[in-house]
């Protein structure tokens, strides 16, 4: 019957006071408040919505739900997160770029569903990575290494998990309340000090207008500086992939190119990008100014501290550079795509790239569904360039037999718009919220 007030007073569009809150998530982590009733709250929330108070007290209850992590390494702790996009494999440069320059950063990341990509699956192609350590090995390897990226675990607000669940079936994914008290309680209980949020928006993300993006970008600013978390987060360009790799192995084939790399591609705007927030990162931790975080991260990655700070966490979760690099050589299907006339390359739609990688299997429908690691897209133009009829645009690719190819090069070529001309994209960031 409690349950069923707390319900009433939310679909009656009424704020649930703090206590109500608690028990409720309490109630349906132990099972107590069953799932009907669970779903019925997720609908009034989603339709009703929530103040400040009442999604900070959502978060906190999630968070409590499960084991809470604390850091006393003697140097502060920060981690980002992103709403998640079509080739962002940025992680892999941010976290150990971040690392680089002094602060500690655990990071506990996710797999892929549908056409957005996870970080934890890219890593594991790397052959013997381990991206689902316990708890207390993830905390020795932030010790030892720096930086630790590795899939939550069980113990991590389990009453997350099986909200999402929920939610994912009863159409109340699309919840900014419901989204920042997912995000926020998984990263809380993390323990970062600094939390700096990549909210996307685009064609290629899961907001699609920059007002959606900008709302919940300030909602999980706003809800981790009041759980006493310094924090800030960038709106950013999800419309054209980034990089030019898209899939799990060739992404962190670019990643570390970029690591070996980085004189040749700073300038890049994805690049840039992966300065800017290490850069955030790095200014909030350490209390320094964005100019001094900027050049001390430009510094980081220019001498490789960055790239050897991602080999200490591969080698101490158990990953071998040598063998993923013979995995790159592996004989495999390819399929090249042309321009069909002369122009200049106006715009790259994320989301028909992404489904032209999922296609061949670089995704996954189901969480049961297995990946292929050396599948995806690897993009040879980027908006602004010209090309001529016959110019290579992309190069499809996909582990066994040709099966497959020819209707996702089919797909994929949709993706490209020729014009007279364009502009090329010098900077991926929309808005700043600090």
């Amino acid at each position: 019957m409690i349950a069923k007030l707390i319900i009433d007073k939310k679909r009656e569009g009424r704020a649930l006071g703090s206590a109500e809150i608690r028990e409720f998530i309490e109630g349906f982590t132990k099972g107590e408040i069953p799932d009907y009733q669970m779903s019925a709250l997720a609908m009034a929330i989603c339709c009703r919505g929530m103040t400040e108070r009442e999604t900070a007290d959502l978060t906190e209850a999630m968070m409590r739900s499960g084991r809470c992590l604390e850091w006393n390494l003697g140097i502060p702790t920060a981690d980002k997160h992103s709403t998640g996009g079509v080739g962002d494999k940025l992680s892999l440069i941010i976290q150990p770029l971040a690392a680089a320059c002094g602060v500690a950063v655990p990071s506990l990341t996710g797999r892929g569903l549908g056409l957005t990509g996870g970080t934890a699956d890219k890593l594991e192609t790397i052959p013997g990575y381990n991206a689902s350590l316990s708890l207390d090995d993830f905390q020795k390897v932030v010790a030892e290494a720096g930086v630790s990226m590795t899939v939550q675990t069980a113990e991590i607000t389990p009453a997350d998990k099986k909200l999402y669940a929920l939610r994912d079936v009863t159409g109340t994914v699309a919840s900014i309340p419901l989204i920042v008290g997912s995000i926020l309680s998984k990263k809380l209980a993390e323990g970062a000090s600094t939390l700096v949020f990549d909210v996307k928006w685009g064609i290629g993300a899961f907001m699609k207008t920059k007002e959606d993006a900008c709302e919940l970008a300030r909602a999980l600013v706003s809800g981790a500086k009041a759980a006493g978390r310094k924090a800030a987060a960038l709106v950013t360009d999800m419309n054209t992939p980034l990089g030019r790799a898209i899939g799990n192995a060739n992404e962190v084939a670019e990643a570390l190119d970029i690591l070996k790399n980085p004189a040749n591609v700073i300038k890049r705007a994805d690049v840039a990008l992966c300065v800017e927030f290490s850069s955030l990162m790095i200014s909030l931790a350490k209390d320094i100014t964005i100019e001094e975080a900027r050049e001390l991260c430009r510094e980081k990655l220019l001498d490789g501290s960055a790239l050897a700070k991602f080999e200490a966490m591969v080698k101490a979760q158990g990953g071998d550079l040598e063998k993923f690099n013979k995995l790159l050589t592996q004989p495999r299907s390819k399929f090249k795509i042309q321009a069909m006339k002369s122009g200049v390359i106006s715009a790259i739609d994320a989301e028909k790239v992404a489904r032209a990688a999922f296609k061949l299997g670089a995704g996954r429908e189901k969480a049961t569904d297995t990946i292929d690691p050396l599948a995806g897209v690897t993009l040879d133009v980027q908006v602004g360039d010209k090309v001529v009829t016959g110019s290579p645009l992309a190069t499809l690719e996909k582990s066994g037999g040709p099966d497959g190819l020819e209707s996702a090069a089919a797909e994929l070529l949709k993706a490209f718009t020729i014009s007279t001309s364009a502009e090329a994209i010098e900077s991926l960031i929309f808005e700043r919220i600090v």
